[in-house]
Formats: structure tokens, sequence, C-alpha cells
């Protein structure tokens, strides 16, 4: 069974008084242990397509099931329930937490909502978590901005690792990072998915980065699917323009995924 099955999506703006289709009767799935990347040009759907999947945003038209279940049927404390299954890493995670929040507050959160510890647990358990992100324990007493670009990445991995979801949507998860630190994070990625059978949908820009971490990936443009199939394959010869466009403007990566 997937983790993730999306049905004809599609999500309806207006731009002035001319509606238009942020995305357009997108379909796809992802399995567990998978990782599906979402790529195009800004503006071609691929981080409203994240938002739907982690309804931020409510679709048009079209299905979600995770996990087997009607995903867009759930709401209140089902809907709540379920979220623990699903999490995001954002492209700065600076941004997405309270800067001065201790790193320690911030690993606390999932634990508290989502019932997984006691509060005698918890200190136990954000150990654990920064630890198996590969930092320090004693990171914990640090404030957000007190720390790296690359640090920060890594507790907001931790963060989404903490409810043991069977699904992460990561949202330009290491382009705003260094190239040695970018490194460093897929293989995190890589290894968290081998280890406990994450799927990832990894939404990104740079077909290099995709080549390296994505089984399948999908090219999107104008909200539409252009394109999509075996990551290597596709970036290696893709069919569609906007594909051969993304392929000329990416440096190549040395390493692919296993």
């Amino acid at each position: 069974m997937s983790v993730l099955a999306v049905s004809s999506l599609t999500k309806r703006y207006r731009r002035g008084s001319k509606p238009f289709a942020a995305v357009d009767d997108v379909s796809f799935e992802i399995n567990p242990a998978e990782t599906l990347a979402l790529a195009g040009p800004s503006g071609s759907g691929k981080s409203t397509i994240a938002r739907l999947v982690l309804r931020l945003i409510e679709p048009d038209a079209g299905h979600i099931a995770f996990e087997g279940a009607d995903f867009l049927a759930l709401s209140g404390a089902a809907l709540r329930a379920r979220r623990a299954r699903l999490q995001m890493v954002f492209q700065d995670p600076l941004a997405a937490f309270n800067p001065r929040a201790a790193v320690a507050r911030v690993l606390d959160d999932p634990l508290r909502i989502h019932n997984i510890a006691t509060r005698a647990e918890r200190p136990r358990r954000i150990a654990a978590l920064l630890e198996r992100v590969g930092l320090d324990a004693g990171l914990a007493a640090r404030a957000i901005h007190e720390i790296s670009g690359g640090q920060r990445q890594r507790v907001a991995i931790a963060r989404a690792v903490a409810t043991r979801p069977s699904l992460i949507v990561l949202d330009e998860a290491v382009s705003a990072l260094d190239v040695s630190v970018r490194g460093q994070i897929l293989e995190l990625l890589l290894d968290l998915q081998r280890q406990e059978r994450i799927a990832y949908l990894f939404i990104s820009h740079d077909l290099g980065v995709i080549r390296a971490v994505a089984h399948r990936v999908i090219i999107l443009d104008a909200g539409r699917i252009a394109e999509s199939g075996d990551a290597r394959a596709v970036i290696a010869d893709p069919q569609s323009a906007i594909g051969k466009a993304l392929v000329t403007a990416t440096p190549r990566l040395t390493r692919s995924r296993p």
C-alpha cells in the first residue's frame, strides 16, 4: 500500500480578475521508504502541492489518501492525530521556528503535543533525537539563532522524525545550505530513510540534488505534470522542454543515491 496517493489534485487562484490553476489535475503515489521529487521552476506548483498534501490549504478538486485513509475527510482530533505521521522540513528553519527558543523547546513540542513521552522522559528523548541527527546532546540548551544553518536544519529534521512519521515533505530543505553542509544533510536523510523506512516528498528546483537522493521525479510546468519517471532516467534524457531547460541549468553532482 502506498503511503500517499494523490489523484486529480487541483488548486485555483485569481490573478486580478483572471483565474488560473496553480496545480492542475496532478496525480502521483509515494511508497514506503521511497523518495519522490517534485522539480520545476518558480511558480510551477511545487510548494502549492506541498501545502495541499499537508492540508495547510484545501484543494478545489481531487483526492488525497494518506496511509490508506481519506485524508481530506479528516478534521479535528482525527486530523491532528494523523498529522503526527506526516511532517515537514522547510527551507529556512530560522523562519519556521521561534529563533529565540531553545533547541530543547523546539524538540519538546512534538513530544508533548502528540503525547509521545512524559515530561520526565522528554529530556532523554530530546538528547536521543539530537544524537540521531549527528548533534551533541548539549546543544539542547542553545537558542535556535545561536547555532549554524546546518545545525538548525538538523534540528528541523530531528523535530520531524520525533513523531516517527511515515512521510516527510521537504520543501527546498537544502537549497539555502553551503555545498559541503548540503551533502551532509542529504546523507543524513538517506540514512534515516534506510533505517526507518520514511518516505520523502522532496521538492527542489535543483535536478543535481534530486539525482543524488530521489527514486522518481515529477517535473512540473505551470501546475501540470510535464513528465515523470525514474529520476536518473529522466535527468539523463529529459523529454519535455522544461525538463531539458532544468537539466541545462543544473550543475551535475558526482554521486547518485545507491
